[in-house]
């Protein structure tokens, strides 16, 4: 089967959009032809190297769309389902095995290789090798293969094309405050970045009633936007001192809980800085490999301070996806005011407006 897909063929080089040839499905696989993908930061970070994944690739991880086919051993979703693909995993190691995907033993080799279990790949484009099966999809396409083990069958009468950013963006934010860290009603919370990930944290803790949420950000307009999406305070560090400082002032001791998003060392120790006595900070930023923060070892042991690395919200996407599509419906988790929508051709251009902040959620549609 023929398929179009955007392909990368080189670091921070536009994607080029081709026809590939895509294998049928195997006995535990499922075709998926796409109705829209979400466009996330770990497709730009993955693009550029920021972990060795092989070239060329077709990328894309937040994929929803429609069953097309399904193998013989498929016994999840069936011909016709509405879908959302998100993150893969192995299945079978003590992660998995005790319900916690996100920290598959195999969460590298599952999502990054560029290839099946067994080392090929379903993209091929005559004889020339196209790396695929990224995050267990490669949504980037019209049409993608992905198994049971990171399929989510979502009811017909929500907008498919919407869906798709609920597989990781969505969820690692949303996620990283209901699943990870949990803080109860009337307890703060400071969300350093206020991208698609820090926007989703402060619905999800304006949705469960925290009563101090903090949206730090370098552009107005997100910071605006954040404040009618539940923060309950901004600050622009470009026009304030001293962020720790000014935290510290809007809650008298500082917040209860922190959540960095941007990857950046600096931003991640005033993450910890700004805690509360026994507070704790989550982070979810893809620095690159080998990227070292350093911290007050005192500051942390003598207050308690707790830091906590964070997958995909620590979610069970079976589970938690319906949940986050109930809280929308409810009208209390509205994602969908986060998201730009662009015809598929033009990813290169959503690409560049997520890059420069210009959109904060980009969703490429595929035609037809």
């Amino acid at each position: 089967m023929q398929v179009n897909a955007a392909v990368v063929r080189a670091a921070r080089a536009p994607m080029s959009l081709e026809t590939l040839d895509l294998d049928d499905v195997r006995e535990n696989e499922i075709l998926v032809r796409l109705t829209a993908t979400g466009i996330c930061h770990t497709d730009l970070a993955m693009r550029d190297q920021a972990f060795p994944v092989p070239q060329p690739i077709v990328l894309g991880h937040e994929g929803a769309g429609v069953v097309e086919r399904i193998g013989r051993a498929v016994t999840k979703v069936g011909v016709g389902d509405h879908v959302v693909m998100s993150f893969n995993s192995c299945g079978h190691c003590p992660s998995c095995m005790e319900h916690e995907p996100t920290y598959c033993h195999d969460f590298f080799g599952s999502n990054f290789a560029g290839a099946r279990a067994d080392g090929t790949s379903p993209l091929s484009k005559g004889t020339e090798r196209i790396h695929g099966n990224f995050f267990g999809q490669s949504s980037f396409a019209t049409r993608s293969i992905c198994t049971e083990r990171n399929i989510v069958k979502v009811a017909k009468d929500v907008p498919l094309e919407l869906l798709g950013p609920l597989a990781c963006g969505i969820q690692t934010g949303a996620g990283a405050i209901m699943n990870a860290l949990k803080p109860h009603a009337g307890q703060s919370l400071a969300v350093f970045g206020s991208g698609s990930v820090g926007m989703s944290a402060l619905m999800a803790a304006n949705a469960i009633g925290l009563t101090t949420i903090i949206a730090i950000d370098l552009v107005d307009e997100r910071l605006a936007l954040a404040r009618t999406l539940g923060a309950t305070h901004v600050i622009n560090p470009s026009s304030t001192p001293d962020t720790v400082a000014e935290i510290r002032k809007i809650t008298g001791h500082g917040v209860n809980f922190s959540f960095e998003t941007t990857g950046a060392p600096k931003v991640l120790r005033q993450a910890v800085e700004a805690l509360a006595p026994r507070g704790t900070c989550g982070f979810v930023g893809a620095a690159p490999l080998g990227t070292e923060v350093s911290f007050d070892v005192m500051d942390i042991m003598t207050q308690g301070k707790k830091l906590r690395g964070i997958v995909e919200g620590d979610s069970t996407p079976d589970v938690f996806i319906p949940q986050l599509i109930e809280l929308h419906r409810q009208g209390r988790f509205p994602f969908d005011r986060l998201v730009t929508f662009y015809p598929f051709e033009k990813i290169n251009e959503a690409i560049s407006d997520a890059e420069s902040g210009k959109a904060i959620k980009p969703i490429v549609r595929m035609a037809g």
